[in-house]
């Protein structure tokens, strides 16, 4: 072999690290697995490893530079000549490896000169596939670095927008939805559910080499005539007349879950604000918001004939017939 340190590209006093930082940029141009095409390049990394053996050995490094061991680590002095081959069958003499002369991760499992472990450098420079072996996979063992083929991709997600009732989103009503297969489900909504929620429907995308992807679904709650939603309470403003007012009555009030009868007391203000408990919207915490009634009182159409007789007036009809209660 020539010179250790003209085959690393080094000065003799070059440092450890130095010889190290030196060793792994031609290993990782040299490779064979780099260089399957080019027998040059398989030598040339033989050669670099044996000098890299030697080099990072103290021992063996200062013994070749007092000139007691040749580059192969082979004594110089007369007395050596059968003393087993030194650097010759420590280092392997020549290509290790397979039949075919390669490098395979076993190779370099063995080599650990004062804490430095050529296995630690391929396993850097080869996404740590030295230490272990080559690994396998579907198509039997692979080489340094080389990964897996990535998992096939599934299916593209399929958008779909869901318009849902008001009412039906506070009561949390099924819901009919028809897929891009012209198959129809029934789909259950999420507790706080709102506008713009969005829910994955698993497997019910397009299909792909990986299989299915998946439905994503928009929720999109539409508005209603008279209830509106503040969080998790709906709101809704209710018309009274005056004699239900003045005299107090029992009323029908609409709700998100049917008509409920609501007590009046005599004397009721108009703006007065009353709540019926558990006609909201679900809460994620449990349970349900509350329906907040505002009354409006709706004064009757003849006020100069009851002004006239205020002992006896009559109402003009029910204020609440539009709300069909």
């Amino acid at each position: 072999m020539a010179d250790p340190y003209s085959i690393l590209g080094v000065a003799r006093g070059a440092s450890e690290s130095e010889i190290k930082s030196a060793y792994r940029k031609l290993a990782k141009e040299l490779h064979p697995d780099r260089n399957k095409d080019n027998p040059k390049a398989s030598e040339r990394f033989s050669e670099a490893t044996q000098a890299y053996d030697l080099l990072s050995d103290k021992d063996k490094r200062a013994q070749f530079d007092r000139g007691e061991i040749d580059a192969d680590g082979n004594p110089t002095h007369p007395f050596g000549a059968g003393f087993g081959g030194g650097m010759g069958s420590g280092m392997g003499g020549g290509r290790r490896g397979g039949p075919q002369g390669g490098f395979s991760a076993q190779d370099f499992e063995g080599f650990s000169q004062d804490g430095v472990d050529l296995g630690d450098i391929f396993e850097g420079l080869f996404g740590g596939a030295a230490r272990g072996g080559p690994r396998t996979g579907p198509g039997g063992p692979q080489g340094f670095g080389r990964r897996p083929p990535p998992p096939p991709q599934k299916g593209a997600d399929i958008q779909y927008r869901l318009k849902v009732p008001f009412v039906d989103a506070a009561s949390l009503k099924k819901q009919r939805i028809t897929l891009s297969d012209g198959k129809t489900i029934d789909l259950s909504l999420p507790v706080g559910v709102e506008d713009g929620t969005q829910m994955r429907l698993k497997g019910k995308g397009e299909q792909g080499p990986g299989g299915p992807g998946d439905g994503l679904v928009t929720i999109a709650v539409q508005s209603h005539p008279f209830f509106r939603r503040d969080g998790s309470e709906v709101r809704m403003d209710l018309p009274i007349t005056l004699d239900e007012a003045v005299n107090g009555a029992k009323v029908k009030v609409p709700t998100v879950d049917g008509p409920v009868m609501m007590t009046l007391k005599p004397g009721t203000n108009g703006g007065t604000v009353l709540r019926l408990k558990g006609k909201g919207f679900s809460r994620k915490s449990g349970g349900r918001g509350d329906q907040l009634v505002t009354l409006e009182i709706i004064l009757p159409k003849d006020l100069p004939e009851l002004a006239k007789r205020l002992d006896g007036w009559q109402d003009d009809g029910n204020p609440r017939a539009d709300m069909g209660v």
